[in-house]
């Protein structure tokens, strides 16, 4: 695939092999050329686990300590007469039957984050196939699935985040927008790795997280440390 002039320009301010730390990663990715919107700082690292055990799976949530940077579109779905409480209290769409039938008729999906009551769920898990590839359906596990929707909205809003590793055993993720500061952009991290560190399996013995890699959606990627 051909590279654009910019991410060769961009290449050039990056050791290959050399271990960054993570100031000096994220000031690199910032004094990158600029492009025509703001890039998400992703993160992308390799978990020493095996993904085929089941025990071994990880996943979980956390709430940034500056958010996303992004606006964040919320459907909650829930009984009749709890719609008007999540729309006052920030969901973008809410509802029952009527938006599962949306998303599966239509293949509707102008949302990024889903939440669910219990009841729900029983109708809600007919769309695992169309939520679950996209990281979209509620679960218990990332308190998702709630009576406390309120609750569970507020934390979205402020910058929650889920995480969920690949077939591959590998976890990538946006941390916030690039034009956010330094400072804002490190504490996210941190606070990511922290939890992730906090998710390992007590199935998996020795080190957890074998690489760390940041970047920037239109950048090559750096090696940091942890």
């Amino acid at each position: 695939m051909r590279q654009s002039r910019r991410y060769l320009e961009t290449k050039k301010l990056i050791d290959k092999d050399k271990l960054y730390s993570m100031k000096e990663a994220i000031e690199i990715l910032k004094s990158a050329p600029p492009v025509k919107f703001d890039q998400t700082l992703e993160l992308s690292c390799k978990l020493s686990v095996d993904p085929k055990q089941s025990e071994q799976m990880v996943r979980g949530s956390v709430v940034l300590s500056h958010g996303t940077g992004k606006k964040i579109k919320i459907l909650v779905f829930c009984e009749p007469e709890k719609e008007q409480e999540a729309v006052n209290s920030g969901a973008d769409y809410a509802g029952s039957q009527e938006l599962i039938d949306k998303i599966s008729k239509e293949n509707w999906l102008d949302f990024d984050c889903c939440i669910a009551t219990p009841s729900m769920m029983k109708f809600v898990s007919k769309l695992g196939k169309i939520l679950g590839p996209r990281g979209l359906m509620p679960s218990p596990k990332t308190q998702t699935v709630t009576e406390n929707i309120s609750y569970a909205i507020k934390e979205v809003k402020q910058g929650k985040i889920d995480f969920r590793m690949d077939k591959l055993g590998c976890i990538h993720i946006g941390l916030g927008k690039i034009s956010m500061s330094s400072q804002a952009l490190s504490e996210n991290v941190r606070v990511f790795l922290d939890a992730l560190i906090n998710s390992k399996p007590a199935a998996v013995k020795g080190d957890f997280i074998k690489s760390v890699c940041l970047s920037a959606t239109m950048s090559p990627s750096l090696r940091v440390q942890l």
